[in-house]
């Protein structure tokens, strides 16, 4: 008994060490695209001047995700920056939840783990932004003062124009109507001050990304894998299981066609790419990191967004392939 209970600790803390050596590269590359981001355009005008279209504004933040090499973990400061820079949340949001797939690292590992298979290189990016979309528009539906955080609605609103945001809704205290916007331009804050800041972000991003990954590595441990793959021929519980699996494993998209590769011939079609498309989106070690971004009741809206579409678009899949 008691060295069953020790191998399967050993095999926990193996996993957690992989997720994590894993993760925090991207963590820490996020970090700093959204450093520099905040040191070349300290006042957030171009992120202002992306558009706002409920359908456009995610298409443009996903199209973002093309030139930048970070996986979920990486995307969640650059998205938060981006938001707290005053872009229209629906863009931000269709670059938190695409781009992890539509990076080029990612494309790149999904057609090295399948070069015979040419839709996959097609249903995944496609399936992505299809998510991404959705989601934002199902987001849209909460105001942002119960869609995002506090702490970032308050620094979001900081950096809004006045002509837009009152005295009041910036928290000064001071009740006041619209003014115009002040002429003068924001002062680029010095390297020091941005490497503080950016070194403060990354300690606390990386303090959840510790605990996502303890989490993900014990539920790993105690759920076997074949427990899920068991019903890897049924056209539905096939994709439920693996969208589950997505969640549990927790790697990160660089990685993951990899992965779905060593089970790809037990599967369905339309289940291998559920587990492609739902882990970047939400997964155990991103519930705190998203957390950051969203109120529960977001983010609760986000999980159930997500497995329902990633679920018809899963089966729609096996209705085509099988």
């Amino acid at each position: 008994m008691a060295s069953t209970v020790l191998q399967r600790l050993a095999t926990a803390w193996a996993l957690f060490q992989g997720l994590l050596i894993e993760a925090l590269p991207f963590l820490l590359i996020g970090v700093v695209i959204a450093a520099l981001a905040r040191w070349f355009s300290p006042g957030g005008a171009w992120l202002r001047r992306l558009p706002s279209h409920p359908v456009l504004g995610p298409l443009t933040g996903a199209a973002l995700g093309f030139a930048l090499p970070a996986c979920e973990c990486g995307n969640v400061p650059v998205a938060r920056r981006l938001l707290v820079g005053g872009a229209p949340v629906g863009t931000a949001l269709g670059f938190l939840f695409a781009a992890p797939v539509l990076n080029p690292i990612v494309l790149a590992s999904t057609w090295a783990a399948f070069p015979d298979q040419p839709w996959m290189l097609v249903a995944r990016p496609v399936g992505a932004v299809l998510v991404a979309l959705g989601l934002a528009l199902l987001l849209r539906l909460l105001p942002e003062g119960e869609l995002l955080r506090a702490d970032l609605l308050e620094e979001r609103r900081l950096n809004q124009p006045l002509a837009s945001v009152s005295l009041l809704e910036r928290r000064t205290g001071v009740i006041g109507l619209p003014t115009p916007a002040p002429a003068t331009p924001a002062v680029r804050p010095p390297w020091s001050e941005v490497l503080r800041h950016g070194s403060r972000e990354f300690l606390n991003l990386a303090l959840l990304l510790v605990a996502g990954c303890a989490i993900a590595a014990l539920v790993q441990t105690l759920l076997p894998r074949q427990w899920l793959l068991a019903v890897g021929g049924a056209p539905t519980l096939s994709i439920v299981a693996l969208m589950l699996l997505s969640l549990v494993v927790s790697v990160c998209s660089s990685v993951d066609a990899f992965l779905a590769l060593g089970f790809a011939a037990h599967v369905t079609p339309g289940a291998v790419l559920a587990f492609l498309l739902l882990g970047p989106v939400i997964d155990l070690k991103l519930v705190g990191l998203l957390g950051l971004l969203f109120k529960p009741r977001g983010l609760l809206l986000t999980t159930a967004g997500a497995g329902v579409l990633v679920l018809l678009i899963g089966q729609w899949v096996n209705l085509w392939r099988l």
